[in-house]
């Protein structure tokens, strides 16, 4: 099930480009900031001189252990030579678009953002992104990207629970054992669901498993009235989740994606950190980049995304237990990384994958936002 993921979810054959990406010799038409494509400046080897010019890339909301993100950044700055300037790792998406709208102009301004899908096209539809298309722009299905390149999916994975052995005794395998008495003030989310967009889908799974599929995709009622039940049994933990609560043994089970459960695992050494896929609901998303609209480091900005999806930053993100967007692509092409795929997680046998659509995510919001505090 997992090697097919893309293909078999999204239900969109890729189309490879087997031709040369780009054309150094050409000549550049446009400014870095107005390039829709490595090809506007000349091409790639002279999108990698505008940008080692610059000297500098702003990102933000990138924990070192989000989908191996620090590497990730490790590896851009050893290539070309570019200092990042991680700001607010823990932000969320809510805060990115924030950041975006106050810091315009500055030279703090974000240059790229990482963000829920939801957030993306709202950040589309604000007139926040550049258009922009990575080189390996065809490898990305059509249903992961905005046609003219505001904003295109990276990276995703399914939600899973996490738990600490040591404290849970009975481990739990389906969201409705998270609702026995005897989990009694040990579950909780990695953030608030209205503005955390991790929580926000943890929230929309439970709601699955809750409506037995895609019914529960399409009303989160079903998700609100279970965390109802958690919260009037006691089991459910109003602390957002971190190592730190995680260590004490305050939060000892969370909900979050399968990629993030190990910094729970890798950070505290009394804590016995195991990971599971519901076998009630298969849920998985995907993450968007796009370029910030005349923010401080254009050229950096593109670059970042070339680099990001080449080859070598699609696997730097599979090493991370994420499934980056070309994974379809790749495996055909034999370019990725064998020894980390066969490490993804395991799904359970026999659960129908649910991708919320965009539509599925906006009514879900709009019905949990108002409702969340009120429970």
């Amino acid at each position: 099930m997992k090697k097919n993921m893309l293909r078999g979810v999204i239900g969109i054959a890729l189309t490879l480009s087997l031709s040369t990406p780009f054309v150094v010799a050409q000549a550049a038409t446009k400014a870095p900031a107005k390039a829709t494509s490595a090809k506007d400046v000349g091409g790639l080897k002279e999108l990698i001189k505008l940008a080692k010019a610059e000297g500098e890339l702003n990102t933000i909301a990138l924990p070192d252990y989000w989908a191996n993100y620090g590497n990730v950044i490790k590896a851009f700055e050893k290539k070309y030579g570019i200092k990042v300037n991680s700001y607010d790792p823990e932000a969320s998406s809510a805060e990115e678009l924030v950041a975006v709208r106050t810091l315009k102009g500055q030279d703090r301004m974000p240059d790229v953002v990482d963000v829920g899908l939801q957030f993306a096209v709202q950040g589309a539809q604000e007139g926040l992104w550049a258009p922009y298309k990575v080189s390996t722009w065809n490898d990305i299905p059509a249903a992961a990207k905005e046609p003219n390149g505001l904003w295109f999916s990276d990276y995703g994975g399914y939600i899973a629970i996490g738990y600490d052995a040591n404290l849970v005794k009975t481990p739990p395998t389906s969201f409705t054992d998270l609702l026995n008495p005897i989990y009694k003030n040990q579950v909780a989310l990695n953030g608030d669901p209205t503005s955390s967009n991790s929580a926000f889908l943890s929230v929309l799974a439970t709601s699955v498993a809750a409506g037995k599929g895609i019914k529960g995709a399409n009303n989160i009622q079903y998700g609100l009235d279970y965390f109802k039940k958690l919260k009037e049994s006691g089991n459910f933990v109003p602390v957002a989740a971190t190592p730190a609560t995680v260590a004490q043994g305050q939060t000892p089970i969370l909900l979050d994606w399968d990629y993030l459960h190990g910094k729970y695992k890798a950070q505290e050494s009394n804590v016995d950190w195991k990971v599971v896929v519901p076998s009630d609901a298969l849920l998985g998303g995907f993450y968007a980049q796009a370029v910030v609209k005349n923010s401080p480091h254009p050229a950096a900005a593109r670059l970042w995304q070339e680099f990001l999806y080449s080859d070598e930053g699609q696997n730097l993100w599979l090493q991370g237990g994420a499934r980056p967007i070309r994974l379809d692509a790749m495996v055909k092409a034999k370019k990725h990384n064998a020894t980390a795929y066969a490490n993804l997680p395991a799904t359970p046998k026999g659960v129908t994958p649910v991708f919320p659509s965009l539509q599925q995510q906006l009514l879900a919001k709009a019905t949990l936002t108002p409702a969340w505090p009120k429970l």
